[in-house]
């Protein structure tokens, strides 16, 4: 804290952040946000269902695809069911896009490894459209993953390189 008589320190005494930490940075919060948009859009199909409407995002999620199929045929209790385990899927992504943001690296490969699964899923129902936009969104998820590891070589020297948060 300064005091009264203290100036603060000139801008060329702080410490500097490297371009490629910067670059590094902005590349994992570009590819976290794929999985809030997973997460999004995946409630919206959701809603789309459950209103009566019949288009999906392929963005979207195919295991809330099944869910609403099966909530549609139970009836108004389905309906209530179909809220609460898409609303969970939906903040499984949200999480993994939180820690993502974070730079964790964990959290790129979970989320990786759900979409995977996910993808195989909507291949079995030949949603091809849907496949190859999963497979579209794991490889810019994937340069976040790649990413993770620019943003943490970047850093050679944390005294001398202030952190910055990527998100």
């Amino acid at each position: 804290m300064a005091s009264a008589g203290t100036a603060p320190a000139p801008v060329s005494d702080r410490p500097s952040i490297s371009p490629a930490r910067l670059m590094a940075a902005a590349r994992v919060r570009a590819a976290a946000k794929w999985f809030y948009w997973i997460a999004g859009l995946s409630l919206v199909n959701s809603g789309v269902v459950i209103f009566g409407g019949n288009f999906h995002f392929v963005i979207g999620l195919g295991i809330t695809a099944v869910v609403d199929g099966l909530a549609k045929q139970a009836g108004s209790a389905g309906t209530v069911l179909d809220l609460i385990i898409n609303g969970f899927v939906a903040g499984l992504f949200f999480l993994v896009g939180n820690f993502a943001s974070k730079a964790q690296k964990w959290a790129f490969m979970v989320g990786m490894a759900v979409y995977v699964l996910d993808g195989l899923l909507l291949l079995v129902t030949r949603d091809v459209l849907s496949v190859a936009f999963h497979a579209y969104a794991l490889y810019a998820i994937y340069r976040g993953l790649q990413a993770c590891d620019q943003f943490s070589s970047a850093v050679p020297n944390l005294a001398t390189d202030a952190p910055i948060n990527p998100r």
